[in-house]
């Protein structure tokens, strides 16, 4: 069998969400690079009960650029559908994606419990996008490779893994058709230079020196980092509200986000800028996810900073990590000083949004919203300064203080650009996984750098992009 070799844009085109791509080969193969969930406006998230595009009996494998679900979060429902291919990635994302899953699972199963225990579903009976057990099971078709260790994937399709310093395990996947020596290259989410944790992502196509497409993330194409420190930001808040009595609520992804909130505690704790209050982390999913970050600093895994290896990480805080229901529930009488982070970081589900429904109504409370919050999200509605927001099934006010914090492991744009100049040019450069204003803004910005402004694409889902 042949096929004309292409890329096809299937997720993450105009939205920071559902991050999807087919790849084809001369020979037939093919390969999706991530399966993402969708996430924020109810417009999108109907797109999760949408069937695939392409039908996934007729997938070879699966190439996973990092765990967190609006990457990796509809491989159950493609399981389900069909799919019976591997599906590759780093040990890390392999780790952390046999913690993410089944809990999203799980989370979809109590949404729906939730929706039909207050009749709030339009549905009747509500059902879960997909169960734990589902989710537990597609996890036996995980294969395990190691960064820059080129590995066969399907028919003429061979896939190395690069850093990509997001979180742990994240990659920019390289792609080499092997039939007609073509080169894709998949940013995944980059991250900073600066994260406090990861090692710095490595140069575009690091492994080869053609390069014929970047498909480039553009989270924040916009914008470059804040210069506030976020540090400075984290003690002012921390040590307010503690003089209030008051409690800290940080809505936080349970994998990373957590562990670099818990980090800058951490460090602050230790130079005596703020009180040494109990910190709770609420989340089983990152508990989880802090066993595997711990692990990696104690065995000085390459991907964790040098100057961590060896280490105890958080070991300065009086930290916490509730893992039952009951814990969680008790959680909420108690009284402050205290901080809670629990997830999800966009306030769109899980433990967090009783915690704010408990805690948002007091003026003595801080919510502290880090990192990027989509566009319709309730963490995004905090954030525009909305005094009331529907939670729970309840209009709930907002007496709380809302503070949003500089804390993001998201390349921005000086970062994005540096990328995609530390290798050879790339023929054209596909940028996705942004609000249409954060891409657009990039594609003038590429253009004003010197990129041909015809080798640069801001595609629509479903854009093919042959590779002749």
């Amino acid at each position: 069998m042949t096929s004309t070799p292409a890329i096809t844009v299937l997720g993450a085109a105009g939205t920071v969400t559902g991050s999807s791509y087919l790849v084809e080969s001369a020979e037939g193969g093919r390969v999706l690079v991530d399966v993402g969930l969708y996430q924020g406006r109810k417009e999108l998230r109907l797109r999760n009960w949408a069937p695939f595009a392409i039908d996934p009996s007729h997938i070879d494998a699966v190439v996973l650029t990092h765990a967190h679900v609006d990457h990796s979060g509809l491989l159950p429902k493609l399981v389900v559908e069909g799919f019976t291919g591997a599906v590759y990635a780093t040990p890390g994302t392999a780790a952390l994606t046999r913690i993410v899953l089944p809990d999203s699972g799980y989370l979809h199963e109590e949404e729906a419990a939730f929706a039909n225990r207050k009749g709030y579903s339009k549905h009747s009976p509500a059902l879960p996008l997909y169960t734990r057990a589902q989710a537990e099971a597609c996890l036996d078709q995980l294969r395990e490779v190691s960064f820059a260790h080129p590995s066969t994937v399907a028919p003429g399709i061979e896939v190395t893994f690069g850093h990509a310093g997001h979180i742990l395990g994240a990659s920019s996947p390289s792609i080499r058709l092997t039939g007609t020596g073509h080169r894709v290259v998949f940013s995944g989410d980059l991250g900073r230079s600066d994260h406090p944790l990861l090692v710095t992502p490595d140069p575009v196509a690091a492994n080869g020196s053609r390069l014929d497409v970047a498909v480039c993330e553009t989270t924040y194409g916009d914008r470059e980092a804040p210069e506030a420190e976020v540090a400075d930001v984290l003690e002012a808040v921390v040590s307010d509200t503690a003089r209030r009595g008051g409690v800290v609520v940080i809505p936080a992804f349970a994998v990373d986000r957590t562990e670099m909130v818990l980090h800058h505690l951490d460090v602050l704790v230790r130079a005596g800028r703020i009180p040494a209050i109990p910190v709770f982390v609420d989340s089983p999913m990152a508990s989880a996810a802090l066993q595997v970050y711990r692990r990696a600093a104690r065995s000085g895994d390459p991907e964790i900073r040098p100057e961590l290896h060896g280490t105890d990480l958080f070991s300065s805080l009086d930290l916490t990590e509730t893992r039952s229901v009951e814990e969680s529930k008790e959680l909420n009488t108690r009284r402050g000083p205290l901080i809670v982070i629990s997830a999800s970081g966009m306030a769109t589900g899980g433990r967090v949004l009783h915690h704010l429904a408990n805690r948002m109504g007091d003026s003595r409370n801080t919510i502290v919203l880090v990192g990027f919050q989509a566009p319709g999200t309730r963490g995004d509605r905090l954030a525009s300064g909305e005094r009331s927001i529907k939670l729970l099934g309840a209009e709930r006010d907002v007496a709380a203080k809302v503070v949003t914090v500089p804390l993001s492991a998201h390349a921005d744009r000086s970062d994005l650009l540096a990328w995609l100049r530390s290798g050879p040019e790339p023929q054209r450069i596909v940028l996705t996984h942004g609000e249409a204003e954060a891409s657009a803004s990039f594609a003038e910005h590429l253009v004003d750098e010197g990129f041909d402004a015809e080798r640069v694409i801001v595609p629509e889902v479903g854009r093919r992009i042959g590779l002749v």
